[in-house]
């Protein structure tokens, strides 16, 4: 049977009763809204003084809705933003679930935080980039610790390296990376006597042309060249190979065999690009050189003679020795950052992509580093 909805306001000391009775439906909504309207205003606006305390007894409440539901809800909200304390009282339990729903649903979303200022953002992100940085830095720096004494302890006892690995990946990262050093050496050579002669002719001086291939190749661009390459290169193949064996859980099976990944994946890698790096120097520089002399003796139309004799005047063992003892120290620090970020490879082939990326961004990094420290201090001592 249905019962057609009622809503009565009484007065019991300092607290205002509202009963609710009948069946709040939808079909009710529009007559309870007449009723509903001013109920407000009279809590706040009332004649002697506003009431701040209210009971909604549901106790004679029939059935009830989701639109009557929320009717009472929003009443109750309402006296709620002006400061009246309001309780529903007598709930029938088959009511009390509904509006528990309905509260919930429509419960007032969270003040959102306010955005940071622009400034804020920035200085945020650099501060965590240069905390990223550091511990970066920190740990590259504790990995090279354990490698210098593994590579002494490999120096002592030279009885425990693998001269088959040794030889392998010398034979990987230097027999075949032969082609593509000495075609990007030979094209390098070219340019570099193309651009010096075309500046040098002007002023009478392309006889100088000789003077500035030989000391730039031998002394710098020859062994940087080299060394950049072997990073795209080789760093990349230890990063790849070392993260596919930690993502195979290979590096893990010779932690439990008591095997030192330092010993056995890093110091054959580490000596084989000691060992090939200084000798892709050398043919770098030679082909470098040869490159150059094309464009001297057929552009420049300068006898061969005369080519040779000049750069025989413009070189020396020093600046031989200058450019390749940086070999050793390019190849050592490529070979570290290559395995490092290889052994820093967890999770999925994913992780194996950007430690490879790092990889070589890094150690073409701290070449051109390293590079500008040994300018500056062959330049300090006269060299």
């Amino acid at each position: 049977m249905y019962l057609s909805a009622w809503l009565k306001v009484t007065r019991q000391d300092d607290v205002r009763l509202i009963f609710a009775g009948g069946d709040w439906r939808l079909s009710a909504v529009a007559d309870l809204e007449r009723q509903l309207k001013g109920l407000t205003g009279e809590f706040v606006e009332g004649a002697a003084r506003p009431f701040r305390a209210a009971r909604l007894v549901l106790e004679n409440l029939g059935a009830l809705d989701t639109a009557g539901g929320w009717l009472l809800l929003r009443t109750k909200q309402q006296l709620e933003r002006h400061d009246v304390r309001v309780e529903m009282i007598e709930v029938q339990p088959r009511h009390a679930a509904l509006l528990a729903r309905l509260e919930q649903a429509h419960a007032e979303p969270p003040v959102p935080a306010p955005k940071p200022h622009p400034i804020h953002r920035v200085v945020e992100h650099l501060g965590s980039v240069t905390v990223h940085a550091l511990s970066e830095t920190y740990q590259l720096l504790a990995f090279l610790g354990a490698l210098v004494i593994t590579f002494v302890i490999g120096l002592v006892r030279w009885r425990r390296l693998r001269p088959v690995s040794i030889v392998h990946h010398v034979e990987q990262v230097g027999l075949n990376a032969v082609p593509i050093v000495a075609l990007l050496s030979f094209l390098i050579g070219v340019v570099l006597a193309y651009q010096g002669s075309t500046q040098l002719v002007r002023f009478g001086a392309e006889i100088f042309t000789i003077d500035l291939l030989g000391v730039s190749v031998v002394r710098e661009l020859g062994v940087l060249l080299t060394a950049i390459i072997v990073a795209g290169r080789s760093g990349s193949a230890f990063t790849a190979q070392i993260g596919t064996m930690q993502v195979n859980e290979e590096v893990d099976a010779m932690r439990i065999m008591g095997l030192d990944p330092l010993e056995v994946l890093v110091m054959p890698r580490l000596l084989a690009l000691m060992i090939a790096l200084p000798l892709l120097s050398f043919i770098a520089i030679a082909m470098a050189i040869a490159g150059g002399s094309l464009v001297i003796i057929f552009a420049l139309d300068i006898p061969t003679v005369l080519f040779l004799r000049q750069l025989r005047s413009a070189l020396d063992i020093q600046i031989l020795v200058t450019g390749l003892v940086k070999a050793p120290v390019f190849a050592f620090l490529i070979a570290m950052v290559g395995c490092y970020e290889g052994l820093r490879v967890a999770g999925s082939a994913d992780s194996v992509g950007r430690q490879t990326t790092k990889a070589v961004v890094v150690s073409i990094f701290l070449v051109i580093v390293v590079d500008a420290v040994f300018s500056v201090v062959f330049a300090a001592i006269g060299v």
